[in-house]
């Protein structure tokens, strides 16, 4: 049986997923206050590919904006927003 070129999933040279389609369903959308929330309160139990997964964006996308609320001072805020999770 012969692999389709969709089916292939690379990682970049730090071993992150890259952009797939059937994985990363969210690509290029602004995050939603559930998804802020949700990222920010499993951050610290859970890896960035797992979150990467469950919101349909990539681990670098999950970890720069992880790092962006940090520096804003919001990270604390959506952590304990307790609205969506």
């Amino acid at each position: 049986m012969a692999i389709s070129q969709s089916e292939v999933i690379e990682v970049d040279k730090y071993g992150r997923m890259v952009y797939h389609p059937d994985f990363h369903f969210k690509h290029k959308k602004k995050f939603t206050e559930e998804e802020l929330e949700y990222i920010c309160k499993y951050n610290e139990v859970d890896s960035a590919r797992h979150l990467a997964f469950a919101i349909g964006k990539t681990e670098h996308t999950i970890r720069g904006k992880l790092s962006e609320l940090r520096k804003k001072g919001l990270y604390e805020y959506y952590k304990n927003l307790n609205k969506h999770w």
